[in-house]
């Protein structure tokens, strides 16, 4: 079983790496993340669970745990991210499935 608490350290350490390596790339990524998830049309936890969807559907797991720790500061529920799985499931197939029950051990440990 994965422990979603180190690999959580070890994606921060990676995105501190890269953005030492690259800073200006890194500075525009962020500003990117900055800009997609502010609260319009869509509050930041529905885009929050899509960017977890989408982790889901592509099989990346520092991915899941980055958004799945901004999900639980958001409030989220368990409920609400079993349902995520569930459509991720439903638009990336049998492997969302395996990655989908990593999302919700994430959250079981990180919450």
């Amino acid at each position: 079983m994965t422990n979603y608490k180190e690999l959580l350290k070890e994606t921060n350490a990676t995105m501190g790496k890269v953005g030492g390596a690259l800073p200006n790339e890194m500075a525009g990524f962020m500003k990117l993340h900055d800009a997609a998830l502010e609260d319009k049309a869509l509050d930041p936890k529905a885009k929050e669970l899509i960017a977890l969807g989408i982790s889901i559907a592509i099989k990346c797991e520092p991915c899941i745990v980055s958004h799945m720790t901004a999900l639980i500061e958001l409030g989220a529920t368990r409920e609400e991210i079993a349902e995520t799985v569930g459509v991720a499931i439903f638009m990336g197939g049998g492997p969302s499935i395996a990655y989908g029950g990593k999302a919700l051990e994430a959250f079981d440990q990180l919450s």
